[in-house]
């Protein structure tokens, strides 16, 4: 089993930045993805990037490219999400996931989630 607590989520203005972390306890050797989502009321939830647990690959949607960036802090078993120049619509609840596999999407193939933290861009 692999638990999974995210935090840093709040109320942002446009433009401006946030950083959440996502720290992982539990059997995490066998982990080899983890992965950041989001999901705004009345929407699917949203792929937004992921980080390989071993090598530090990423990847990440052209949504969010440029903006957003996923780092990993193997020693403390935690994963970063750094979201620069924020806009009203990555209003959401973020999440993070780990999973066995390697390949990023879909999400029902992660296997552990965490509990979510909500990120609201308004002025």
């Amino acid at each position: 089993q692999v638990q999974l607590v995210e935090s840093g989520g709040g109320l942002v203005q446009p433009g401006g930045s946030l950083r959440l972390s996502c720290a992982a306890s539990g059997s995490i050797s066998s982990i080899n993805l983890m992965g950041w989502f989001r999901q705004a009321p009345g929407k699917e939830r949203e792929f937004v990037g992921a980080i390989s647990w071993n090598s530090g690959t990423t990847y990440y949607p052209d949504s969010v490219k440029g903006r957003f960036t996923i780092s990993r802090d193997n020693a403390k078993n935690l994963v970063y999400l750094q979201m620069n120049s924020l806009k009203p619509e990555d209003t959401a609840v973020y999440y993070c996931a780990a999973k066995y596999g390697f390949s990023w999407y879909p999400p029902s193939s992660y296997n552990y989630w965490g509990q979510g933290t909500q990120v609201t861009v308004s002025s």
